[in-house]
């Protein structure tokens, strides 16, 4: 399946998306409930555009301990640099700038549409399946994955499965490279025209293993041909004074940078997805 057509917000650019996002006036119309940051829903315009958007204002960041250094914003827009740079548009559009409640991270809002992100593992006929389900069945059917067996209450248990979907395979290389430490089922945004995104990249590019995501069932699997390709244009893009490296060094560490290139040279030398370490929860919770 070849990469989705990059399909412009109503008329404008990705470039012109981002000038949008980093220049326009931020109006906060409210706040997200349940995360555990400040999360603003927030309405951006300029020069007669307007769209919906995500402000996270680093003021609003709760400190981790595992991540020191840099602020959760930068590693956001960071995400969205080496999404960019693997071509397959999966992290919205995401910029650095001031607003109501001082610098923070500002991202165009994505209306999930059309794909369910979690099922009972049926497929309807005449709509798109679910991205994610719990099964009875002891192996996934024709179509799915399996990620491992989660208590589901009273003692029962089910298979927890994700869809065997190359838009999803895709999200789980970038996840690889970028070390995500936190891909929940609530982080998949099916969106118009067959695009899908991953957002909430606040626990990125640790230097240390810190890979949690639902997305397992490829572990061990050989890459795809065009995922190997995405890794040497990665490598490339990673060599010391390269632009991408450049701008990397403005948002993450250099112990953080060496350590991208680190894993982005064990993929291309295994050619095969990563496995879980053992060392670290390999699955978020809660996982939705």
């Amino acid at each position: 399946m070849p990469a989705p057509e990059r399909i412009p917000s109503r008329g404008l650019t990705e470039a012109g998306l981002r000038t949008l996002l980093a220049e326009g006036e931020l109006t906060v119309l409210g706040r997200v409930r349940g995360a555990s940051n400040a999360v603003l829903y927030c309405t951006v315009a300029h020069e007669g555009e307007e769209r919906h958007c995500v402000y996270k204002p680093v003021a609003g960041e709760q400190p981790l301990w595992d991540f020191p250094d840099g602020t959760l914003a930068q590693r956001e827009v960071a995400a969205y640099e080496i999404s960019e740079a693997t071509g397959w548009g999966l992290v919205p559009p995401t910029v650095l700038r001031e607003g109501p409640y001082g610098r923070g991270m500002c991202q165009l809002w994505i209306e999930a549409e059309a794909d369910d992100v979690a099922g009972d593992g049926d497929r309807p006929a005449g709509g798109l399946p679910p991205l994610l389900a719990l099964v009875e069945d002891e192996e996934p059917g024709d179509g799915w994955k399996a990620v491992g067996l989660a208590e589901v209450g009273e003692g029962r248990t089910a298979l927890l499965v994700h869809a065997d979907d190359p838009r999803l395979r895709r999200l789980a290389v970038l996840d690889a490279v970028i070390n995500n430490g936190d891909r929940k089922g609530g982080h998949l945004l099916p969106a118009a025209g067959g695009r899908l995104y991953g957002i909430d990249h606040g626990v990125t590019f640790n230097a240390d293993d810190k890979l949690r995501t639902l997305l397992w069932g490829w572990a061990g699997e050989p890459l795809t041909a065009e995922a190997v390709e995405v890794l040497d244009r990665l490598s490339a893009g990673l060599e010391p004074g390269a632009v991408l490296a450049t701008r990397l060094g403005e948002l993450i560490t250099a112990a953080e940078t060496d350590a991208l290139r680190g894993r982005v040279e064990s993929l291309r030398k295994s050619g095969r997805h990563p496995q879980p370490s053992g060392d670290w929860p390999p699955i978020p919770w809660p996982p939705v």
